[in-house]
């Protein structure tokens, strides 16, 4: 028995519906049009058992229906046999996947309730203090990496999906004005982007410490090379060389943080400003692979405008950022992309834009007509 009326199925009649040993078939208040079988259960002797009413598209068939002759006999049959089959397993299928849906659902609000490790963002699961402090051996001296404005960054060991990784630890200094919002900033626009050449937020910790003091901290894969602020200024890196990165190298860090910026700056559904670009906040891998990290300042982009929703007063790092951020301007990708800049200039000079030979070493490094326009005033207007 099959009853398929007040569907909305359109096309011709299938002729699979002549099969032997179906009983009852109903397909009335349909739209379906074309001219009926006469075997099967469309047959004069089991006519009885086949509804099709309410189908004013219907021709032919046994003289028992009194339906009207087809003056046409069109040659889109197949098609429509097709779409009429299509329907059939699309109402079918469609079933299934609301009750497979619906039984996912109902177990995964079982689990969620179950789950004693809370998350930030549905995504990254926090970790304990103890956890933390653990894997950096109590926040030794011999493993801090680095200091920033907003705190420091720590080397350390912890257990991640069953696997022991080598992790970086940012611990904020929330007694810093500023710190708790950089840790919100950060989480926010880590936990909605996915590129090769961004950092890689791995878990973060929002916690007290065993002062009873609030404790906030972001875990990182740990980058062996160090930042390339260190490669430029020959610092020592972990293993003690001083080492600096030939041109081949260099070119292929500039076009890591470029497809980056790219990515940030086109990020949908709202664009995604980086705020603090410079050399220190460019980490890099095993194989010398340039990630961007440090999104303490990061906004987005407002949707309906060229302005974003500033939270602070700090727009960047001295000789980096936009000059015109120095006059109260709201940031935008424009200024990133000063930043970059800069950065490519001291990348190809060896110069930081602090120094007072900034300008001379960028003339010289310019092409000979190139320098002849350029002098220090006009790249500081730049």
């Amino acid at each position: 028995m099959l009853d398929l009326s007040h569907n909305n199925l359109s096309g011709s009649i299938p002729g699979f519906l002549e099969m032997e040993g179906l009983a009852s078939l109903n397909l009335s208040f349909n739209n379906l049009e074309g001219e009926v079988p006469a075997d099967g259960i469309f047959s004069k002797a089991a006519s009885a058992s086949a509804s099709i009413m309410g189908n004013d598209g219907l021709c032919d068939g046994i003289p028992q229906l009194k339906l009207p002759h087809c003056s046409n006999l069109t040659t889109m049959k197949p098609t429509q046999r097709l779409v009429i089959i299509l329907s059939i397993c699309g109402a079918v299928l469609l079933t299934a996947l609301v009750f497979a849906l619906s039984t996912f659902y109902s177990k995964s609000r079982k689990m969620k309730a179950n789950k004693q490790t809370s998350s930030i963002g549905e995504q990254y699961l926090r970790v304990s203090y103890a956890e933390v402090v653990s894997a950096t051996n109590s926040f030794a001296s011999e493993n801090l990496l680095g200091a920033g404005s907003f705190g420091s960054v720590y080397k350390g060991t912890m257990r991640i999906d069953d696997h022991q990784v080598v992790i970086a630890v940012k611990v904020l200094n929330l007694t810093q004005r500023g710190a708790s919002r950089s840790f919100v900033a950060e989480c926010e626009t880590l936990k909605c982007v996915r590129h090769r050449n961004l950092m890689k937020i791995l878990t973060v910790c929002s916690s007290i410490d065993s002062q009873s003091h609030d404790f906030k901290a972001l875990v990182y894969e740990h980058l062996p090379n160090g930042n390339l602020d260190k490669w430029l200024n020959n610092h020592p890196i972990e293993d003690g060389e001083n080492r600096s990165p030939d041109l081949r190298v260099r070119l292929q860090i500039a076009i890591d943080v470029a497809s980056s910026l790219e990515y940030l700056h086109q990020h949908k559904p709202i664009p995604i400003i980086h705020c603090d670009l410079k050399p220190s906040n460019v980490l890099l891998d095993g194989e010398m692979i340039a990630y961007v990290g440090d999104f303490g300042l990061a906004r987005f982009l407002h949707q309906d405008s060229e302005k974003s929703t500033s939270w602070a007063s700090m727009r960047g790092t001295i000789g980096y950022a936009a000059p015109e951020y120095g006059l109260g301007n709201e940031v935008s990708i424009h200024g990133d992309v000063y930043s970059y800049g800069i950065l490519l200039l001291e990348m190809f000079t060896g110069r930081r834009p602090t120094d007072s030979e900034f300008g001379e070493s960028v003339q010289m490094a310019l092409p000979e007509r190139a320098a002849e326009v350029i002098d220090r005033d006009l790249l500081a207007e730049t």
